[in-house]
């Protein structure tokens, strides 16, 4: 095989079976085929050690001078940093190899080779946090940003598997909407059509109505927050579960999301622990993730507040120091609920007992992470529903439809949206959500 055969298929044609990295340990004594791109390469006299990455993990490979033909070394020998390839060799178990196996290798073609004089711009020293994000469509290529989002989807798959083994059904949201959900400071506005439309801020609108067809629904997907805010724990767009169950209280609510939350953890602890090793993760800290997780009021949070030195009052709602403040009383996310019912939106069911209350709940995670969970339940009175859309000078022809769910068969039912990155900075441990996602949007950030 040389570097003037381009196509795969006539290298892997009748030869060698193509494998993934991830799964070479099946591979051992056998000759295979690896498709992926240089990582790194260290030369020590005539021997070459090249590591390779497929998407799937990295592998050592060793190209003996002695072993492959002039051509096949001095080809090895050239490749530069992220130059794509196909490589054969046999796998040998190798404890001290990186994974425990190495590839000697036998073949090697070059799909494309990375011009020297235009080297792969970020390279193993270090980088500015700005000089990264403008290049994030390559520093996606790196360990620790491989780690992350293979994590990220464990966390993704988890929330799916979970609800849906709890009989909820996926029935997702608009995302261009006429009216606001959440407040109408932080929304997206464009054009649609002749008239004004509004990039979504959560589903939960239109999940409610889902849940009286189908009783137990969630939406997953993208919802923006035009919030000016440039918080490491801020996006302008971000990824939601919300599930949403008719016949359902607060109480119900909080049950689900200590359960949800517990189960996304074990997962992630079993099926992604080395990518938390690659990260540096504390993993006891998640280890002791298990229900009960404590549960306070708004009363309480604000006497733990008062009790460390907050000046916040009776009324306010919690800043990011707030949140980090209660959080650090707990080993465990905490569960804070029945807020004043004038810092809950609109559609936030009263509490009967207090009616200044919303029946609302906030989850706080721990080590410093602030909200990851956010819900309640919500009014299912015709007239409540009405009397708050006026007070808030909301448009009631843009929630006619909203309205029509008081009036045919209403019932209890509450819900609750898991920010995704927020959960994945918290699990991961990083210090911003902006490694969370693969392409961030923030405040001064739209490229790439």
């Amino acid at each position: 095989m040389s570097q003037d055969d381009p196509s795969p298929a006539g290298v892997t044609k009748g030869l060698a079976p193509v494998v993934t990295i991830e799964q070479i340990a099946n591979w051992e004594g056998q000759e295979v085929i690896i498709r992926g791109w240089l990582y790194n390469l260290r030369e020590a006299g005539k021997l070459l050690f090249p590591i390779f990455r497929d998407g799937t993990g990295l592998l050592q490979g060793v190209v003996a001078k002695n072993a492959v033909t002039p051509e096949i070394f001095a080809l090895a020998k050239g490749l530069t940093q992220e130059s794509s390839l196909l490589v054969t060799g046999k796998v040998r178990a190798d404890a001290r190899a990186p994974g425990g196996y190495e590839l000697d290798v036998s073949h090697l073609q070059v799909v494309q080779l990375v011009p020297a004089e235009e080297p792969y711009p970020i390279t193993p020293k270090e980088h500015g946090i700005e000089f990264l994000m403008d290049h994030r469509h390559l520093w996606l290529r790196s360990q620790r940003q491989h780690a992350i989002l293979r994590i990220r989807h464990e966390i993704s798959k988890a929330c799916r598997d979970y609800l849906d083994g709890e009989g909820y059904t996926l029935v997702d949201a608009p995302i261009l909407t006429p009216a606001a959900c959440e407040g109408t400071t932080t929304l997206f506005e464009t054009q649609y059509f002749d008239e004004k439309a509004y990039l979504t801020q959560s589903g939960q609108l239109y999940s409610e109505a889902t849940a009286a067809a189908f009783g137990k629904v969630y939406c997953f997907g993208p919802t923006f927050r035009a919030e000016k805010s440039k918080t490491r724990r801020h996006l302008t767009e971000f990824w939601m579960v919300e599930p949403e169950a008719a016949f359902a209280t607060l109480e119900d609510m909080m049950d689900l999301a200590e359960r949800f939350v517990t189960y996304i953890i074990k997962q992630v602890l079993e099926k992604r622990r080395p990518e938390l090793e690659a990260l540096e993760r504390d993993v006891s800290r998640l280890e002791q993730i298990e229900p009960p997780f404590p549960r306070i009021t708004y009363d309480e949070a604000v006497e733990i507040l008062k009790r460390k030195g907050s000046d916040i009052r009776w009324g306010g709602d919690f800043g990011g120091t707030d949140e980090t403040l209660i959080g650090e009383e707990f080993s465990k996310p905490v569960l804070v609920h029945r807020f004043p019912a004038s810092i809950k939106a609109f559609y936030m069911q009263p509490d009967p007992e207090r009616s200044e209350l919303a029946l609302g709940v906030d989850m706080l995670a721990p080590e410093g992470y602030g909200e990851i969970i956010g819900g309640g339940q919500r009014v299912s009175d015709y007239n409540l529903l009405l009397s708050r859309i006026q007070e808030q000078n909301l448009p009631r022809e843009a929630f006619e439809w909203y309205l029509d769910l008081r009036k045919y068969g209403s019932v209890p039912h509450a819900g609750f949206g898991m920010g995704i990155e927020r959960a994945v900075a918290w699990i991961c441990s990083l210090e911003h959500v902006r490694e969370t996602i693969p392409f961030p949007r923030m405040l001064y950030r739209l490229r790439p």
